[in-house]
């Protein structure tokens, strides 16, 4: 086991011996936000005929020609169409078809014309010239059968499902995202909604991680263990029977009671490493258990939220096939007044290129976190950070 290694050498040593857990297929209504795992190609024109985009009058172009007000073109109406139907008769000379939006259009027709251009008669007058494929839209004029319609690695987001639909799919293959076991643990930590005795804590890191491993896609299994090694291996070892990820927090350090120390070597895990060099969240650890990842953050709350962030996001990037965490660069419009011998990641609100930094950043503080939708980076050695400041972000 390695200890002290940079946040670049720990996500290489995580995310390098992991593949993507390969595909499935889902249905359209559960595929939003998923990556596609294979290209899809279309199996049909789209629109697949010929068809009218407004309400007017499917006819020959050449039989408005110099037709205006005073001067009226003329034309026997033959059929309706509405959308649904089948056009099968075909227009001829003089002869024009009632149609409405979406109908498939007739043989025999070169144009529609709009019905605001018409007396809407039988026979229908028409008031102005109309040009060859004016108001026609061609079958395949969204895309050809054969084509390529989405590309593996896409997001599926509404507009792609619409997509899909279109070409009357009802499945797509996606990547199959991991299950992620999440074991917080601490003898001092008690559950929300009972009572909490004299030295105890409401417990937040199973809400907290749970509910943003939620956010973004991933389904959980959660437990709590207290500070007992041997509770503790035996927790994980059931968590990895159904789960391709644990993720677990608190007993890290170098305290007493920081059973991960004892209760890894009892599960038979291999120790990867120990100790990241950042600020906060410093003794994250990672392990590996029947070549399933095993990663241990902090207890402190916002400790564990910003290694979530740094660590655990690109390992489930990395069994997942999806899109990693994504990084910017802004500007601080807050300073940040101490100076930062390690590399320090602080919580900010980001907009439009700026940064306001809240009141509040010990690792132990949880309120100063909502409403932010960033992690600052400060580098190692670095002063107090002055307004004005150029830093790089982690977006959350």
């Amino acid at each position: 086991m390695v200890t002290g290694i940079s946040l670049e050498e720990a996500v290489a040593r995580m995310t390098a011996p992991l593949s993507p857990l390969g595909a499935e297929a889902l249905p359209l209504e559960r595929s939003l936000g998923r990556t596609l795992a294979a290209d899809v190609t279309a199996p049909l024109d789209q629109p697949p005929f010929d068809r009218s985009p407004l309400d007017g009058y499917a006819l020959r172009s050449a039989d408005t020609a110099g037709a205006c007000r005073e001067h009226p073109a003329v034309l026997e109406v033959t059929d309706t169409l509405y959308a649904g139907d089948e056009a099968n008769i075909p227009v001829k000379p003089g002869q024009a078809v009632r149609i409405m939006t979406g109908a498939m259009l007739p043989p025999g027709c070169d144009c529609v014309v709009a019905q605001e251009d018409t007396d809407l008669g039988s026979p229908v007058r028409v008031f102005a010239p109309v040009e060859p494929r004016q108001n026609y839209v061609c079958q395949g004029e969204d895309y050809r059968k054969d084509s390529l319609l989405l590309k593996a690695g896409a997001r599926l987001d509404a507009a792609a499902l619409g997509v899909l639909a279109s070409a009357g799919l009802t499945e797509a293959e996606v990547c199959r995202r991991p299950r992620v076991g999440l074991l917080t643990t601490g003898d001092e930590v008690v559950s929300p909604g009972t009572p909490r005795p004299a030295g105890k804590i409401y417990g937040s890191n199973q809400i907290l991680l749970a509910a943003r491993l939620a956010e973004l896609g991933f389904e959980t299994e959660t437990a709590h263990r207290g500070d007992d090694p041997a509770a503790v291996a035996e927790a994980m070892r059931e968590l990895l029977k159904t789960c391709d990820l644990l993720i677990t927090t608190g007993g890290v350090s170098v305290g007493d009671r920081d059973i991960f120390h004892q209760a890894l070597p009892l599960l038979g895990a291999e120790r990867v490493f120990w100790r990241v060099d950042l600020k906060p969240g410093t003794p994250a650890m990672y392990s590996v258990y029947g070549g399933k990842p095993i990663l241990s953050l902090s207890g402190n709350p916002f400790a564990a939220a910003a290694t979530f962030e740094l660590l655990a996001r690109p390992l489930l990037a990395a069994l997942s096939g999806e899109d990693g965490p994504q990084w910017a660069e802004g500007v601080l419009d807050t300073p940040f007044p101490k100076a930062s011998p390690r590399r320090r990641f602080v919580r900010g609100k980001y907009s439009n290129g700026h940064i306001t930094l809240p009141e509040g950043h010990s690792s132990g503080l949880l309120s100063s976190l909502v409403g932010c939708s960033c992690l600052a980076e400060l580098p190692a050695g670095s002063p107090p950070a002055e307004v004005g400041a150029r830093v790089r972000v982690l977006l959350l």
